[in-house]
Parts: structure tokens; sequence; C-alpha cells
């Protein structure tokens, strides 16, 4: 093991820089001359029909696909990462199409991407419409997948936008490590283990079959943005909780966090990564956030799988697990 694979890991050094890759997506939005904003979709206002727009891809989580040679899943992924953003603003997913690209064709591993792309279609109830695979030797290495989704909302489906002081947070747990912070920690992993090797808190997985554990699809909340006054809703991903303050800028406090998957005390103890490195990365077990009225708080918690998590104060931070996390700058 060399010196450097001693000292503790960050997602920068692993090679994912979020404060560069916010400017450079500032940077992206200044030159096409588009608005910046801090919402998860592109909505478009037609009278009372609002038409939602997303787009997101896998990530480096299919070099683990890639490294144990199985790619049934990451389909699911590809297509909740993008749902679960429209829903995040209110608008009921529709539609899907998905853009594969390829260093050589191969037939076996497309009909896998396929089957996750039906199964992810069927549990988050929208239309495989159509999509593209590229042949790229040139530019790519391997194999990269990435999608659109399409949705509608109405005005009264859509939540206002922001937080409010005085709401409660009502907290839904991930299935794991989602699709999000796979850079680092497959560079923790790796310091220690194999994808084949069995995983330490249940030897019947092995290590890549739990970091390939699907992203959960949280489209079934939309019913409760159209039924209850939810204010704002928060997909936790890349930045971990600071996908809070995309619902704004106040003291999100978190005193009750769901509990942390086992898989994450796995990437931290052999990154040897710091808490706020963690929780400023990873869901941490906290998939999906929504700042609701007090006097709903209960009722939404009654008829879903959430949980009260915390409360939502006048301020600039994220208090949880005795860390306060800051808006990133």
């Amino acid at each position: 093991m060399g010196e450097d694979e001693e000292e503790g890991l960050t997602y920068a050094e692993a090679g994912v820089d979020i404060a560069a890759s916010e400017a450079a997506t500032a940077a992206l939005l200044d030159a096409a001359s588009r608005d910046q904003d801090d919402t998860y979709a592109g909505v478009l206002e037609i009278d009372d029909l609002h038409l939602g727009l997303t787009t997101d891809g896998v990530g480096t989580k299919i070099l683990v696909a890639e490294a144990v040679g199985r790619y049934d899943s990451i389909g699911i992924d590809c297509i909740a990462m993008n749902v679960n953003d429209l829903v995040a603003e209110g608008i009921r997913p529709v539609g899907f199409v998905d853009y594969l690209a390829l260093e050589e064709p191969d037939e076996t591993l497309t009909a896998e991407i396929g089957r996750g792309l039906a199964t992810g279609a069927e549990m988050a109830d929208v239309s495989l419409m159509g999509g593209e695979t590229a042949i790229l030797p040139e530019v790519i290495t391997g194999v990269d997948l990435a999608g659109a989704a399409l949705g509608v909302g109405t005005p009264t489906s859509r939540p206002r936008g922001s937080a409010v002081e005085g709401d409660v947070m009502v907290g839904f747990a991930s299935s794991g490590i989602h699709s999000n912070g796979l850079t680092l920690a497959r560079r923790a992993i790796e310091r220690e283990h194999d994808y084949d090797d069995p995983y330490p808190e249940d030897p019947s997985r092995t290590i890549g079959e739990v970091l390939l554990e699907p992203t959960r699809l949280y489209t079934d909340l939309y019913e409760v943005f159209e039924r209850f006054d939810v204010h704002a809703g928060a997909h936790i991903t890349g930045g971990g909780l600071r996908n809070l303050f995309r619902m704004g800028t106040f003291r999100y406090v978190l005193d009750d966090h769901p509990s942390v998957p086992s898989v994450f005390d796995l990437v931290q103890r052999y990154g040897d990564v710091s808490d706020e490195e963690m929780y400023g990365t990873f869901n941490m077990g906290l998939g999906f956030v929504l700042a609701v009225d007090p006097e709903v708080a209960d009722e939404v918690v009654a008829e879903t799988e959430g949980m009260v998590i915390g409360r939502v104060e006048s301020g600039a931070m994220v208090e949880v697990a005795g860390l306060e996390l800051e808006p990133s700058s």
C-alpha cells in the first residue's frame, strides 16, 4: 500500500471537485444565455399545463457494473435519477428516452441494459419513448448511459419552490449509495477489496452487488405534492445533504436522521473519509426530503414511508450528526 493511499480520501482528490463542477456548470449556463437557477428540472408553463424535462446519467457507477460484468440494474438507476428530479418539482413523470454510448457493439451488454431500462420504466410507470445508441470508438472507452425524462404537472401539484421557516422536514430513506459519489466510494473500497469479495455485513452478497443496488424511485410521492401543502422537495444526489439548500437558504436541523446503511460505513472506514466529506458527498441513507407545513406533517408520515427528520429555521446551515454544513461557495 503506497503512502498516499494511507491518507484520508476526499471527493475532489478522488477526481470529482463539486465546487469546480458547479463553476463549470455556471459558465455553461452563462455562455448559453440560460437563466441559472437551482431547480431539479426545466419546466415550461403552458396555461395550466406544466411540462417538465430533466436529464441525467448513471455516472461512474457504470464502472462497477463493468468490473463485475453485470449491467442489468443500471437502467433502473438511469430512470430513477431522472424521474426523481421531476418529482422534486411536483411533476409526474410520463416518458423517458435513453442515450447509450459504446466503444464497440456488444449485444449481450445492450440487452442487459435494455432489461434494466424496461424494469425501471415499469417501476416508475413511465413510457420508454425511444432512445439512441451510438458507437464512438474514438470518443469513449467502454460504455456510458444517460437519459432524459418528460413529465406533466399542474399549478396545484407544484410546490412553492422554497421551504418556509417553521416547516417540518419529512425524509425518505435511500436504498443505499444510489448513483452519486461512486468515484469516491470506488477509490475507498479498492484500497482493501475486490468487487467480488463477500460484503462484510452480509457475506451472502458481494461488495459489487451492494454498490449496484438500484437507486430508489420516489415517484409515488407525486401524490403527496397533489394532496398536501408541500412547500419544497429535495432529491439528495451529488453534493449530499447540501442538496437541502436547493429548497432555499435556511438552517436545516436534522435531529432524527434515518439509519445510515452499512455501505457508507465501509466507504468511510476504508477511505478514512471525514464525517463532513461523507455527508457532503453521499445521501447517507436519506434519499428524498419534503418541507411541509407543520399541520400536515403527521398525515404525510402516516400515508407514506416517510419520517419526521427535522425542521427549517432561519439561517444558512445544515445541522446533522454533530456537523454544520454550509452552502457551497
